[in-house]
């Protein structure tokens, strides 16, 4: 996984919209870049609607929120529409970017192990840099701590 202080892996990546969306383009902004395991499930719906919900608050504070999963750019149309989230969903499904933040890991569920994305928040600062990692994010509260962690990296 990326480390804080380190230069945030750049990507560019298709959105729910089909159109590229590219860590450089909120260059002089904070970025909340959330990277969550699978559209219309019940914890990622949540935290996608909170991250949706909350969306002008952050960009009060000059901050934008991405999210990616290695779900297709069609399934994530399909997630905005039955959510009305406001927020950019990005496609990974090669598990590039997914990898190069370190967040597609070994998973177990049901004595089953298999390859998924570990729930992870980073928050990148107007520079380009990690300033903040959340590792293994549970979602009740999370929107919270992100906000406080942004005000307090902004002082």
């Amino acid at each position: 996984m990326v480390k804080v202080n380190e230069k945030a892996p750049d990507f560019c990546l298709k959105n729910q919209n089909n159109e590229d969306v590219c860590l450089k383009d909120f260059k002089g902004k904070w970025t909340i870049l959330y990277f969550y395991p699978k559209d219309n499930t019940p914890g990622c719906s949540l935290e996608a609607r909170n991250f949706s919900q909350s969306a002008n608050d952050f960009e009060k504070q000059n901050a934008k929120i991405i999210g990616i999963s290695p779900d297709s750019t069609s399934s994530h149309k399909n997630f905005e529409d039955k959510h009305s989230l406001s927020i950019n969903l990005l496609s990974d499904p090669d598990h590039i970017i997914l990898e190069k933040y370190g967040v597609w890991k070994p998973k177990k569920m049901y004595g089953r192990e298999f390859m998924g994305v570990i729930r992870s928040t980073f928050l990148i600062n107007p520079e380009g840099n990690i300033a903040h990692i959340w590792p293994k994010v549970k979602v009740a509260g999370h929107i919270n701590d992100v906000m406080n962690r942004l005000k307090e990296n902004q002082k």
